[in-house]
């Protein structure tokens, strides 16, 4: 028997997705978004959290998907993010929110390999259950380190804004 691994499982049109259950901090139902200007595309723009703006990004739009529109499965998956930067805490858009399923290694192929694809650097492996495939995404390779700033700024940004200024 090979190690088990826990994944939660979502839908980005109808494909299925996963990311390990250890990146998730919670998932949410669909907020309304503050956006942001002069952002990236796949850059939705920051919800409050208790307190804590937490920017949010598209995977749709992340992975050159069209938009659709909200509807009541729409959730959002907020994920810690490990990057060169230290942890970045984002939202992530997804159509749907599964389950958590269990995939042994044996379970989890590589990611196949097509030339220059660069969104294959995103995927973990290909899970098989039930006769179906699952893209398991590497959530801390999502993002560029150019986008992990980009985030990491705004997430400053936010913070020194929720702190109270002292009154003269």
């Amino acid at each position: 028997m090979g190690k088990i691994n826990q994944y939660l499982t979502f839908r980005l049109d109808q494909e299925q997705y996963a990311v390990s259950v250890y990146s998730v901090r919670e998932v949410l139902e669909y907020v309304p978004i503050t956006r942001l200007p002069q952002t990236a595309a796949y850059m939705k723009g920051v919800i409050n959290l208790r307190g804590m703006g937490i920017p949010v990004i598209d995977l749709r739009s992340k992975f050159g998907m069209p938009e659709v529109p909200v509807t009541k499965d729409t959730s959002i998956i907020v994920l810690d993010i490990k990057s060169r930067e230290g942890l970045l805490i984002i939202g992530a858009l997804a159509d749907s929110v599964q389950e958590v399923i269990e995939l042994e290694d044996q379970e989890i192929e590589a990611a196949p390999r097509f030339g220059h694809n660069l969104a294959v650097e995103y995927i973990q492996g290909i899970g098989k259950k039930d006769g179906k495939f699952i893209i398991i995404l590497d959530m801390d390779k999502i993002l560029s380190t150019d986008e992990v700033v980009n985030l990491s700024q705004i997430d400053t940004r936010l913070e020194q804004e929720a702190v109270p200024t002292e009154t003269r």
